[in-house]
């Protein structure tokens, strides 16, 4: 599954990616993930499957959404926090389903 998470900048974003990958790996699920800003999404989106939106930016999940043509869903606020990964792992199969 590929993965785009889109954030204000993609800074705090960069710290989950890299606990989601960790968590896929030991999970034994394929993952490739990109966290980008909401400045960049446009320019990458059509390398992957669904658009991860962090709590901050979910205000812009409908523009994201047309934009892409994508499967996108914001992760919950408490999730993005504690970088809950089962959850994040959850929402993304759920949304990959709807492809």
């Amino acid at each position: 599954m590929k993965i785009l998470l889109v954030c204000a900048g993609g800074m705090s974003t960069s710290i989950l990616m890299k606990k989601m990958e960790k968590y896929w790996k030991e999970a034994g699920e394929e993952l490739q993930i990109k966290a980008v800003g909401l400045g960049e999404y446009q320019d990458v989106y059509q390398n992957y499957d669904i658009v991860l939106v962090g709590p901050q930016v979910s205000y812009r999940l409908k523009e994201v959404k047309e934009n892409t043509g994508l499967p996108c869903a914001p992760i919950e606020s408490f999730d993005y926090a504690i970088a809950n990964c089962s959850n994040i792992m959850k929402l993304a199969k759920k949304l990959y389903a709807e492809k």
